[in-house]
């Protein structure tokens, strides 16, 4: 607990991406035998009950080495650990775990707010304005983290058996983790000022400079405090889910974890909708500007519209008897704007604009690829529009740059079209999967940013080293290099992991069943 959040965390997630390579290098990984009876909590409670509960007061003693539930002393002494089966520990450590890594983190937020924030050398420099959107309301995420990290250290002080630490969770998150979403919805702000008074004030950055080089800070910087509360908020959901695997099905237990799971599920994507918002709608607005239309005029801005794709392509000249001229004059660039509801074809004009010819909604897209045609048509593939801006049917034959290029296209074009896997929600036994072993922060709106340890099904891969993934923990989907990634090769535990993650979203596919049935009623 002597370790700041950011380091807790990047630690916690390399020792999971160890432990996935180990479990898939064995060629008959350890499974929990399914007839092993999970001993009650009233076996070990009852023995140990009359015992002092163990004094580990994580707020407090921030310097404690016992990363392990385990290897608490209070623990060892016990006797408890040849009472509880396997399975139990396990369980125990995973709550341990979320108890712990939320004390690291309190420590990291204290010190944004001790360090930076409550300086007075950079009060000084800061306006009021600029200080709030700097710091948002990180005073109320460190008040709600302090509070939420009381309730469960005097859970785990209760006894020294963890009982459960997700009902815990759950009344955190529906009445305090909105905190959450008001921090991270001001995200674009918050990195546009950072850089501004980087850029616009010698006075912040030399503090700033000074300030980081604190021996208090490890050698992390300021921005990686700054996005604290955003990845803990993430980081909770998942380690909720880990919980959830290792609790036995149909219990008290059970039911809590997948109750505070469903809550911090709602928080993240609550969070990730105000980051969304904010630079879709100015993306919009700059779209809107660059576009000349040719034909008749559609309105661009709407509260329900965002782009998803945005590029350079080569149209096909003349018909397709053509296709024996010479390259060069077989095609001409158009650019198109793909919206999630609608697509945009124009031609580049001079001074930065785009003249719009053609458009079309984007259910009424259909593409196919053109194979062994040939180098002069590699990467080439078609494009339907069923209705377009004159209500009729049109063709374009289209060039991509390279081949992850074409299918980027086609997947962003046609996104119900059969990609070369299958997907997670097709409840297919096995599919290829991938663990991230390096970040990746994605670039493009078809891309999809990854976290250290993620575990994706590969829908679809080029030779050109990209894959289209999705994410099993939250089925979020896009494009990724192959090379942020190893793949998972023993299907023993591609298996495992699409069990644990059908189990972690049945509470999900129960709903979603009940709104079929009301709907075909």
């Amino acid at each position: 607990l002597g370790l700041l959040y950011q380091e807790y965390r990047d630690k916690s997630t390399r020792q999971e991406i160890e432990t996935r390579r180990l479990q898939d290098s064995q060629t008959d990984p350890e499974e929990s035998s399914p007839s092993e009876e999970t001993p009650s909590e009233a076996e070990p409670t009852s023995t140990i009950e009359s015992k002092a509960p163990p004094q580990i007061s994580l707020l407090r003693n921030s310097n404690s080495r016992f990363n392990l539930w385990q290897d608490l002393p209070e623990i060892r002494s016990s006797g408890v650990l040849s009472i509880l089966q396997p399975d139990e520990i396990k369980l125990q450590e995973a709550m341990f775990e979320l108890v712990t890594s939320e004390a690291s983190y309190y420590k990291s937020l204290n010190l944004l707010v001790s360090h930076f924030m409550e300086n007075e050398r950079l009060k000084k420099i800061l306006h009021q304005s600029e200080a709030h959107i700097l710091f948002s309301n990180v005073l109320d995420v460190m008040a709600v983290s302090e509070r939420f990290l009381l309730d469960l250290e005097q859970r785990v002080e209760e006894n020294i058996v963890i009982s459960d630490v997700c009902d815990i969770v759950y009344q955190h998150t529906v009445n305090h983790f909105s905190v959450y979403i008001t921090y991270v919805s001001n995200q674009t702000y918050q990195e546009r000022a950072y850089k501004q008074l980087l850029q616009d004030k010698p006075a912040f950055r030399e503090v700033i400079s000074q300030l980081e080089l604190d021996p208090k800070c490890k050698g992390l910087s300021f921005s990686s405090f700054l996005i604290l509360p955003f990845q803990r908020i993430t980081r909770l959901k998942l380690l909720v889910q880990n919980i959830l695997k290792k609790v036995e099905e149909k219990s008290d237990r059970e039911t809590t974890a997948l109750d505070a799971h469903k809550e911090l599920e709602t928080v993240v994507k609550a969070c990730n909708e105000g980051v969304r918002k904010m630079s879709r709608t100015e993306q919009m607005i700059s779209i809107q500007k660059k576009l000349e239309f040719k034909i008749k005029s559609v309105p661009i801005i709407s509260h329900s519209r965002w782009l998803l794709k945005q590029g350079e392509l080569q149209q096909m000249n003349g018909p397709k008897t053509s296709r024996t001229l010479r390259t060069k004059k077989l095609f001409r660039e158009i650019y198109l704007f793909l919206f999630n509801d609608l697509l945009v074809i124009c031609r580049q004009i001079p001074g930065d604009k785009y003249q719009v010819f053609d458009s079309a909604p984007r259910g009424l897209l259909r593409v196919e690829e053109l194979e062994d045609q040939g180098q002069s048509l590699a990467n080439v593939f078609i494009l339907r529009l069923l209705e377009n801006a004159d209500d009729r049917e049109a063709s374009y034959m289209l060039k991509a740059s390279s081949q992850s290029e074409m299918k980027r296209w086609m997947i962003s074009l046609a996104p119900n079209r059969r990609t070369k896997f299958v997907s997670f929600t097709s409840r297919l036994v096995d599919c290829p999967q991938i663990q991230c072993v390096h970040p990746y922060v994605a670039q493009q709106p078809d891309e999809l940013s990854l976290e250290l340890a993620d575990v994706l099904n590969i829908l679809d891969k080029t030779d050109d080293g990209w894959i289209f993934g999705e994410r099993l923990h939250d089925q979020e989907r896009g494009w990724f290099p192959s090379s942020m990634g190893e793949e998972i090769l023993n299907p023993k535990i591609r298996a495992q992991n699409l069990k644990e993650c059908f189990r972690v979203h049945k509470s999900d596919d129960s709903q979603r069943r009940k709104l079929g049935s009301r709907n075909r009623q």
